[in-house]
């Protein structure tokens, strides 16, 4: 294959290394990040952004593959941190267009990717398991792990050897010193540090937040709290992925004498996965599956569900708007949301959190008096730990909104690292580093984001942009009926959807018809013989213009010109 785009190389230094993401900026989710050096790139996660309802008909946003198809050659391998959708789920969309020679990832990771990838059976692909003391040497580069904390087991960072110095990539991370699951690699992130990282690249989700975060043992423990003083039903509503979270949802269930039932598809595979792997465990009987809620006595039964952040067609969103075939609100029924809102979420969540309440629901939510969510990643204080673990000669702050990305560069320099040593990119920029030192190439490579609807097909830009057009100003039809010879018959049909109501407003209607038609008799006057595009384009331009002065609305217009034999 042709390689259309290749980055530049510097002639003057024995090293070069280019570093870059193809999404993870600006945006929480769809992490992907690139380090090359001459012949070799190695791509570390490949993930989603989950769709907010602002793009009409899209559920999924994954990365733009081109430069990776582009220069698939030079791949060594994708190199996964950790076991999340916003890590993983492109994984699926790459290897359709991409030869991705092997993924390296580690425990649950591992199982998560083996299930997503039996819903792609033409797909062929390599997996290499990886642990804390695992190396593999490449010609550029020597990859190394340290584990870290997140809300997942089995979380690591990524070492990148190179001849300047490490470039380290944390991975999502936070510090818990009383973590369930394994502690977190102290010792190597010091170790790192001390033999020399070039360049840090940082999660950033919670740059913007001061307080340290809590231990999710201190979540287990509301949690026991709550449930021994609830009576009646408990519905919670919860991240599938969060490992620990649903352990301990199932742990203080079985304490105060509660069968849990299991609802949402991402969380039945969650367990199922974490049970084979014995990351989730518990006696025989006690986890049980939809069909068995019926049989359960109601005060008894703990409801474990998706739905957290507000998705229309999850769990907890048709428990909320009463079309849920097997769940229907009780009076006495109590719902615990353990988990925090993604951002742009916060109307999605609290519009479903009035509905349950109006439904005579109580509704628990984290708040200081009741910790029922801790976060998966680092705040402030955290974030100032790890750079100085790692004392990093330049940082690239990953991971995050914007606001995050330069709040934690802010940071950095508060710690002494050097403003202009700190680099807050943009997809597609490549931050390239030599031993002369380093600087910016703007918008070098590829790095638009993909649109996928609810069948997983691309849907193009364009598309998108009529779907939004019509969303916000309507759609207006006109239909035509014309012979050979350009005579009109009939009247214009017009319809409307999400412009205006004719049935009220009959005087606008026909001062729409008055006008197109006199715009259609002109345009037909203007050509020798009909050009149905021609005809089109002028009626949507002059049609628009005399709409919006009259309604300031500016609906999208459809011409339909139907031509037939009568003379």
């Amino acid at each position: 294959m042709k390689n259309n785009t290749v980055l530049p190389k510097n002639k003057s230094s024995n090293c070069n290394i280019l570093i870059y993401s193809l999404g993870g900026l600006g945006v929480v989710g769809m992490n992907m990040y690139v380090v090359e050096i001459n012949d070799e790139i190695l791509i570390m996660d490949a993930g989603i952004l989950f769709a907010d309802d602002d793009i009409h008909g899209i559920s999924y946003v994954i990365p733009d593959f081109t430069y990776l198809k582009e220069n698939q050659k030079r791949i060594i391998g994708l190199f996964i941190t950790h076991g999340h959708e916003d890590h993983i789920g492109a994984i699926p969309f790459l290897l359709k267009q991409v030869n991705i020679p092997c993924i390296y990832a580690s425990g649950i990771a591992i199982g998560i990717i083996k299930n997503k990838m039996l819903e792609f059976p033409d797909i062929s692909y390599n997996i290499s398991g990886y642990n804390g003391n695992s190396i593999f040497k490449f010609k550029n580069f020597e990859v190394s792990f340290f584990r870290t904390n997140h809300s997942i087991p089995d979380s690591f960072g990524i070492a990148i050897k190179t001849s300047l110095g490490y470039v380290v990539n944390t991975g999502d991370f936070k510090f818990d010193f009383n973590p369930i699951g394994e502690k977190p690699d102290y010792y190597k992130m010091t170790a790192l540090g001390k033999a020399g990282v070039l360049c840090l690249m940082a999660d950033s989700t919670n740059a913007d937040i001061a307080q340290f975060s809590s231990s999710e043992k201190k979540v287990g423990e509301t949690l026991m709290n709550l449930f021994s003083h609830i009576e009646g039903r408990i519905i919670v509503a919860a991240f599938a992925s969060n490992v620990f979270r649903v352990q301990q949802i199932i742990d203080a269930s079985i304490s105060s004498g509660r069968k849990v039932i299991v609802f949402g598809h991402s969380m039945e595979k969650t367990i199922e996965i974490a049970s084979k792997l014995k990351y989730i465990t518990y006696p025989k009987g006690w986890v049980l599956n939809s069909r068995e809620l019926k049989k359960q006595d109601t005060d008894f039964v703990t409801i474990l569900c998706t739905g957290s952040q507000g998705e229309p067609m999850a769990a907890l969103s048709r428990i909320a708007n009463g079309t849920h075939k097997q769940i229907k609100l009780l009076p006495n029924d109590t719902v615990i949301y353990s988990s925090k809102a993604i951002p742009g979420n916060e109307f999605f969540i609290n519009r479903n959190i009035n509905k349950l309440v109006h439904a005579g629901a109580h509704v628990i939510q984290n708040s200081p008096l009741t910790d029922t969510h801790t976060t998966g990643h680092a705040s402030q204080n955290e974030i100032r730990m790890m750079l100085s673990f790692m004392q990093p000669k330049y940082f690239m702050p990953v991971h995050g909104e914007y606001l995050m990305l330069k709040e934690h560069a802010k940071i950095a320099t508060e710690l002494g690292i050097k403003k202009e040593r700190c680099f807050v990119l943009d997809p597609g920029d490549v931050l390239s580093i030599n031993e002369k030192g380093a600087r910016v190439l703007k918008r070098k490579v590829p790095a638009s984001e993909i649109y996928l609807d609810a069948s997983l097909s691309d849907v193009d830009s364009n598309i998108l942009k009529e779907r939004k057009h019509m969303a916000d100003e309507g759609l207006l039809a006109l239909t035509f009926t014309i012979t050979k010879n350009k005579r009109l018959i009939g009247n214009v049909s017009l319809n409307a959807s999400g412009f205006a109501d004719f049935a009220l407003s009959k005087g606008l209607e026909n001062t729409i018809k008055q006008k197109s038609t006199d715009i259609f008799n002109n345009a037909l006057k203007m050509h020798k013989s009909i050009n149905s595009k021609a005809l089109e384009k002028q009626l949507i331009t002059e049609l628009s213009k005399f709409i919006y002065q009259k309604t300031e609305r500016k609906p999208l217009i459809v011409p339909i010109i139907n031509i037939i034999n009568k003379n």
